[in-house]
C-alpha cells in the first residue's frame, strides 16, 4: 500500500485535454498543469484537497507555495477561494456582517463602495494589493467628498477583515493605505437674523400661492406645518431625526410652576428615526425648556392636528407623532427637504438650504449672544464640547476676553 503524503504536500500533474505529444515535459499538449494539496483527511479515509491549475507548471508551483504559506500561517482556504473577489468580498459583508445594522446602515456602506468595486470590484482578493487599493480611492477621491472616501475605505477595511475571519485571505492590504483627500464638499451654513424671520413669516403664511412639489398635496397644510418644524428646529437645536420622532407624550406645554423647583414648558428628546429608536448619543437624552413662540407654536398644531384626526376617520393612524401627514403617519426625511425649499424659496432666500441648517442656525445665535461652548454642546446634545467647535467651528464666534481683561488689570495696577 502507497504511503499517503502528509498534511499540506502538495503534488504536481499534468491534465491532457488530447493526445499527448511530449511525456517528459508537454510542452505541446494540449491541458494544463494543476497541483493539489492534502489539508486532512475525512472520516471516511478521503482527502480534503485544494486544488490550483496554471498553464506552466512554474506558475503552478508558484500557486502551490503561496497556498503552502497560508497553511503555514494556520489559514485553512476554502474551496474556490483562490477565486474569490473583492466584489464578492464586500456582497458576503454586506449580507452577513452587518446583520444587527439597520436598512438604511448597510445601503449607506453599500453605496461607498460602489465606487470602489467598479475598480477592483473583479480583482481576486488573493491578488489584491496596496497599490490597487490606493489606486482605488485616488480614483474615487477625484469625485467624491472626503468624508465619503473615507467611508470607502472603512467600509472595504471591514469588508476584507470579514473575508479573513473566515480564512479566504492572509493579511487585509486595505489597512496599509492612507485615506487620501477627496473633493472638499458643501460646507453647511447658519441663517442670519434676517433669513430666519424672512423664513417663518413664509412658513406662517399659509398662502394658497405656496409652490410645492408634486406629491406632497396629501400632508397637513405644509406651510403651517413647517413652520411649527422650522421654529421648534430653530429655537432648540433638535436634530431633523429627533423631530420627526418627537411624540406628544414627550412635550409638556404646560410646566409645573408649582413644582420645587418649578417645571417649566419643555420637549424630551428620548427618540430618533434611526434603526433601534435610539438617539444619536446618551447625552443626546436630553429635555430642552420651550421658548414661549415654540409653546404656541407647537399648541397650535396640537389642534389642527385634532380637527385632522376627525376628518381622516378611519384613515388615521395613532402613532402619538407630533409631526405627521395627513393620516398620522411619520414624515420621511425626503418630504420634509422638499417641503422646507418649498419655504425657502416663497421667502426668496434661495433653496440650497437643508433642514440641518436650522440646527446650524441655532449655534450660530447661541454664540452671537456669548453663550459657552461647553453650555451650546449640552443643549445640542453633544458628546462633548470638542464635537461642537469641529462640527459648528465656523458657527462660533465670541471673541474670548477673560485673558485680556485680567492682563488689563494687571499692568494698569503696576
Amino acid at each position: 500500500m502507497a504511503k499517503r503524503r502528509p498534511r499540506g504536500d502538495g503534488g504536481i500533474s499534468f491534465d491532457h485535454r488530447g493526445a499527448c505529444t511530449d511525456s517528459d515535459r508537454h510542452r505541446h499538449c494540449p491541458g494544463r498543469w494543476r497541483g493539489e494539496v492534502t489539508l486532512t483527511f475525512t472520516s471516511d479515509g478521503k482527502r480534503d484537497r485544494r486544488r490550483v491549475t496554471g498553464r506552466t507548471k512554474s506558475e503552478v508551483l508558484d500557486k502551490l507555495r503561496a497556498l503552502q504559506a497560508d497553511l503555514d500561517m494556520g489559514i485553512t482556504p476554502k474551496t474556490g477561494y483562490s477565486a474569490y473577489t473583492v466584489r464578492q468580498a464586500a456582497e458576503d459583508w454586506l449580507k452577513e456582517g452587518l446583520d444587527d445594522r439597520a436598512a438604511k446602515t448597510i445601503k449607506k456602506n453599500e453605496n461607498v463602495l460602489g465606487p470602489i468595486l467598479k475598480t477592483i470590484g473583479s480583482k481576486k482578493l488573493r491578488e489584491l494589493t496596496a497599490a490597487d487599493v490606493r489606486q482605488a480611492l485616488s480614483k474615487m477621491a477625484a469625485s467624491y467628498s472626503s468624508a465619503t472616501v473615507t467611508m470607502g475605505h472603512n467600509a472595504l477595511t471591514r469588508a476584507i477583515r470579514h473575508a479573513e475571519s473566515r480564512d479566504l485571505v492572509g493579511r487585509n492590504v486595505a489597512t496599509l493605505v492612507a485615506t487620501p483627500k477627496g473633493q472638499t464638499g458643501r460646507p453647511s451654513k447658519s441663517l442670519t437674523l434676517k433669513q430666519a424671520a424672512a423664513l417663518l413669516r413664509a412658513a406662517g403664511d399659509d398662502r394658497p400661492e405656496l409652490e410645492l412639489p408634486p406629491g406632497l398635496m396629501d400632508h397637513r397644510r405644509p406651510a403651517a406645518l413647517m413652520y411649527t418644524y422650522i421654529v421648534l428646529s430653530l429655537t432648540t437645536g433638535l436634530r431633523t431625526e429627533e423631530i420627526r420622532a418627537l411624540r406628544w407624550d414627550h412635550v409638556d406645554l404646560k410646566g409645573n410652576p408649582e413644582a420645587s423647583p418649578p417645571t417649566p414648558p419643555h420637549v424630551s428628546v428620548w427618540r430618533s428615526v434611526r434603526g433601534h429608536g435610539d438617539t444619536k448619543t446618551e447625552k443626546s437624552r436630553r429635555s430642552l425648556e420651550l421658548p414661549q413662540v415654540a409653546v404656541e407654536a407647537v399648541q397650535d398644531l396640537l389642534e389642527q392636528q385634532a380637527d385632522e384626526r376627525l376628518a381622516a376617520g378611519v384613515r388615521w393612524q395613532d402613532n402619538d407623532l407630533v409631526f405627521t401627514t395627513a393620516t398620522g403617519t411619520a414624515l420621511d426625511a425626503a418630504n420634509v427637504r422638499k417641503m422646507f425649499r418649498a419655504v425657502c424659496r416663497s421667502a426668496q432666500i434661495g433653496e440650497h438650504w437643508t433642514p440641518r441648517e436650522l440646527r446650524h442656525s441655532f449655534v450660530s445665535v447661541m454664540s452671537e449672544q456669548g453663550m459657552a461652548v461647553e453650555e451650546i454642546a449640552r443643549l445640542v446634545g453633544h458628546s462633548s464640547s470638542r464635537t461642537t467647535e469641529i462640527v459648528y467651528r465656523h458657527e462660533l464666534r465670541p471673541v474670548i476676553r477673560s485673558g485680556a481683561e485680567i492682563m488689563n488689570k494687571v499692568f494698569k495696577a503696576s
